[in-house]
C-alpha cells in the first residue's frame, strides 16, 4: 500500500455519568476522562496525521464563565501538542488549585464532563487549522451551543446545497463539514425553540425557560431532520453547550464506530482495540454502533440507542479490515491471516511448489500479518506434503531418509527495510526518482542467487508507483530466480467515495493496464460506448436508481491478463527478473472477512446512488481529459 493512501479521520468520545470527585476520590485525578482521551487519540494515530482536535464543556458553570472549549492543532504531533497547550493552560493555577476539584470545577479549562476529539487527514487536499475538527457554533443560549466532528465524506453535497438554497439560506462555503455544521445549528436552533414555545406555554419565564430547554431537548430530533437526506459513509459525533452528547452511524454501516458504557462513563472510538486498551476491555465489551443507530447521552447523564434512520444496507467497509484499521483487533488479526493464508495455492503454483528454492517475506509492515498466514498456508502444505514422501518411500526409513524429508521447512526472511523518507523540497524529477528508489534496502544475501524464487506479500496495490519506483529494483539487487508480488487485497479498480483518500481512476494502475489493453486491441471505441453509457446513467431521472457504467471496462479480460499488463508496465527499464502478480480473489475476500461486505473499490457495487453517481462522472471527466481535447 502507497503511503499517501489514508484513512479520513478518527473519532474519540467520553461523556462522564459521575461527577469530577467521583473521580477525584476512586481515581485521584479530575483529569480521568481528559487522560483516557489522550491515551484514546494517540491508539488512533494511524487514523489521521495531517491535524487532531479536541472539545470539552462543563455541565456546572456560571454565567460569565467560558463553559466550552475547543483546542487544535495541525502536523503529525498534533496530539501530543494541544494536550500539551492545555496543560500550559493550567500554569497559572497553584498545585493546590489544580488538585481541588471544586475549583477546577469552576475555574480550570477542560475540566468538564463531556468530551470530544478528532483526528484529521484530508481527503479534500485543504490544509490548515480552520479544515481541523471539531468545528464550533456558538450562541449565548447553551443548548444552541455546538461541536461537531467526524469520520465522513458525503456524496450529494450538490442536492443538500441546492435544498438550503430553496430554504431561502445563503450557504457561505460548498463543502460537505461546513454545510452539516450549518443544517445540524439550524436543527437544533428549531429543537431549541420548539421547547421554548411549550415552556412559554406551560407559564414558565426567564430561567425556568432554560432549564426547561435544556432538560427536554431531544438530539433524536435533530439527527433526524438533519441526516435524512445526506448520502455517504459518516460517523458523525457532537457536543452542546447544555449537556448533549451524541454519535451517529450511516444506515449503510461504511464507516464504524464501536462504544462502551458502564455506571461511570460511556465512551466512543473508530476502533474497537482502542477502547479496549484504554479502559482494560475484553472484545465482549465494547458494542458496534448499528447502520442508521446514535448513541446519545442527554444533560441529565441518560443514555440511550436511537434509530435514527432505517438501515439501507449491508456495506461495512472490507478496506478498514484490509489496511486501515489496527491489526490489533481480534477479528482483524484473523481475518488478516486468512487472507494470507488462502493465497497459498496460488502463490506454490507461481514458484512451481519448489519450497526449497522459495524465500517468503512482505513489504510494507502493514502486510505482516497476512505474511503470517501465507507462512502458515505454506507449512501446512509442506506438512502434507513431507507425509506423502514418507508414504512413498515403501519401506522402512532411515535415519538419513527420515531426516531429508522432515528437515524441509518453510523459508522466510526480512528481506526489505525502509529507511528514509522522499523530502518533498527536492522537485527536480529526475533526483526525485532517484531518491525515491533509495526508499527501501535489502538483506543482501538473504537468497541464493539465481536459485531463489521470492515472494513478496502487500496488503494492496494501488497506483503500483513505490514498486516501479523502489521495491522492484531493489529486490532485484538480490538476483532472485523470480519474483512474486502478492496482494491480500483483490484488484482495486474504483475510488472510494465515503471518507478514503484514494486516487482519481486514471491513476490507478489497474485501470491504466485495462486502458493499455484496449489500446493493443484496437478497442478505443469500446471506451466510446462506456463514455455515452456513463452519461447516459447521469441522464436518468432523480430517484431511478444508478448503474456502475465503468465496470463495462473490465469485462473483455480476465485477472491474468491485466495482471500481465501491469507487470510489463511496472517493470524498471533493465530489469530482467521474471515478475509475478498474484491478487486475492473476491471470493477469498468475502470469505476471509464475511462481516463486511462492502468491496466498491473492487466490484464497483457502490451500495449509494451517490457512489454510483460519482464513478460515472470520474470516467467521463477521464474520458474527456484524454480523447476530447
Amino acid at each position: 500500500m502507497e503511503k499517501n493512501i489514508h484513512e479520513d479521520c478518527g473519532v474519540a468520545m467520553i461523556r462522564l455519568l459521575k461527577p469530577l470527585s467521583h473521580f477525584q476520590e476512586k481515581y485521584g485525578t479530575w483529569m480521568y476522562a481528559l487522560n483516557k482521551m489522550y491515551l484514546m487519540m494517540e491508539k488512533q494515530h494511524n487514523r489521521g496525521q495531517e491535524g487532531a482536535g479536541i472539545a470539552a464543556v462543563k455541565l456546572l458553570s456560571e454565567p460569565g464563565r467560558e463553559y466550552m472549549f475547543r483546542e487544535r492543532a495541525e502536523g503529525k504531533n498534533a496530539v501530543t501538542e494541544i494536550f500539551a497547550n492545555i496543560h500550559k493552560s493550567y500554569k497559572g493555577y497553584s498545585a493546590e488549585q489544580i488538585a481541588d476539584v471544586h475549583f477546577a470545577e469552576e475555574h480550570i479549562p477542560f475540566a468538564g464532563e463531556l468530551y470530544m476529539g478528532h483526528l484529521r487527514y484530508s481527503t479534500t487536499g485543504k490544509s490548515g487549522l480552520s479544515y481541523v475538527h471539531p468545528f464550533l457554533r456558538r450562541n449565548n443560549w447553551k443548548a444552541k451551543n455546538l461541536s461537531m466532528c467526524g469520520n465522513f465524506n458525503m456524496t450529494n453535497i450538490n442536492v443538500i446545497f441546492d435544498k438550503l438554497i430553496e430554504q431561502g439560506q445563503c450557504p457561505r462555503k460548498y463543502s460537505d463539514t461546513y454545510l452539516l455544521l450549518e443544517l445540524m445549528g439550524h436543527r437544533l436552533d428549531r429543537e431549541v425553540e420548539r421547547n421554548f414555545v411549550d415552556a412559554k406555554a406551560q407559564g414558565l419565564e426567564k430561567y425556568d425557560i432554560t432549564n426547561y430547554i435544556e432538560d427536554h431537548l431531544e438530539i433524536k430530533n435533530v439527527l433526524q431532520t438533519t441526516m435524512q437526506d445526506f448520502d455517504g459513509g459518516y460517523v458523525i459525533c457532537g457536543i452542546t453547550g447544555s449537556g448533549e452528547w451524541f454519535a451517529m452511524r450511516d444506515p449503510w454501516a461504511i464507516r464504524p464506530a464501536f462504544y462502551y458504557k458502564n455506571d461511570e462513563y460511556v465512551a466512543l472510538a473508530s476502533e474497537r482495540p482502542v477502547l479496549q486498551t484504554t479502559f482494560d476491555l475484553e472484545c465482549e465489551d465494547v458494542t458496534e454502533l448499528k447502520p442508521g443507530q446514535a448513541i446519545i447521552v442527554n444533560k441529565a447523564g441518560e443514555c440511550s440507542l436511537q434509530q435514527i434512520l432505517e438501515p439501507r444496507g449491508d456495506a461495512a467497509c472490507s478496506f478498514e479490515r484490509i489496511y486501515f484499521s489496527r491489526g490489533s483487533d481480534r477479528d482483524i488479526y484473523k481475518e488478516r491471516k486468512k487472507l494470507g493464508e488462502q493465497l497459498t495455492e496460488r502463490v506454490l503454483k507461481s514458484v512451481d511448489y519448489d519450497t526449497n528454492h522459495t524465500v517468503l517475506s512482505f513489504i510494507p509492515n502493514t502486510a505482516e500479518v497476512a505474511f503470517y498466514g501465507l507462512v502458515g498456508g505454506f507449512k501446512s502444505w509442506l506438512n502434507k506434503r513431507k507425509v506423502e514422501q514418507i508414504k512413498e518411500l515403501g519401506h522402512q526409513p532411515s535415519d538419513e531418509e527420515l531426516l531429508s524429508i522432515v528437515n524441509q521447512s518453510v523459508r522466510s526472511e526480512k528481506i526489505a527495510w525502509k529507511d528514509i523518507k522522499l523530502r518533498t523540497f527536492i522537485t527536480e524529477s529526475n533526483s526525485r526518482n532517484d531518491l525515491a528508489s533509495h526508499v527501501y534496502d535489502v538483506s543482501y544475501e538473504s537468497i541464493v542467487p539465481y536459485e531463489d524464487s521470492l515472494v513478496i506479500i502487500d496488503d494492496s496495490i494501488v497506483r503500483g508507483t513505490t514498486l516501479k519506483e523502489s521495491i522492484l529494483r531493489i529486490l532485484d539487487r538480490l538476483h532472485p530466480k523470480k519474483i512474486v508480488i502478492v496482494s491480500s487485497a483483490p484488484q482495486i479498480r474504483y475510488p472510494d467515495y465515503y471518507g478514503i483518500d484514494m486516487p482519481s481512476l486514471e491513476e490507478f494502475c489497474v485501470f491504466r493496464a485495462t486502458i493499455e489493453l484496449i489500446k493493443d486491441r484496437n478497442m478505443e471505441s469500446f471506451l466510446s460506448e462506456v463514455y455515452n453509457d456513463c452519461k447516459r446513467e447521469l441522464a436518468k431521472p432523480a430517484g431511478e436508481p444508478l448503474k456502475n457504467a465503468v465496470c463495462k471496462v473490465y469485462s473483455p479480460f480476465t485477472v491474468d491478463e491485466i495482471n500481465c499488463k501491469i507487470v510489463e508496465m511496472l517493470r524498471p527499464e533493465g530489469m530482467t527478473t521474471p515478475v509475478e502478480l498474484v491478487y486475492q480473489s473476491i471470493e477469498g475476500l468475502h470469505n476471509a472477512i464475511p462481516d463486511h461486505k462492502g468491496d466498491w473499490y473492487f466490484t464497483g457495487n457502490f451500495p449509494t446512488q451517490g457512489g454510483m453517481r460519482l464513478v460515472n462522472q470520474a470516467f467521463i471527466n477521464y474520458y474527456n481529459s484524454v480523447y476530447k481535447k
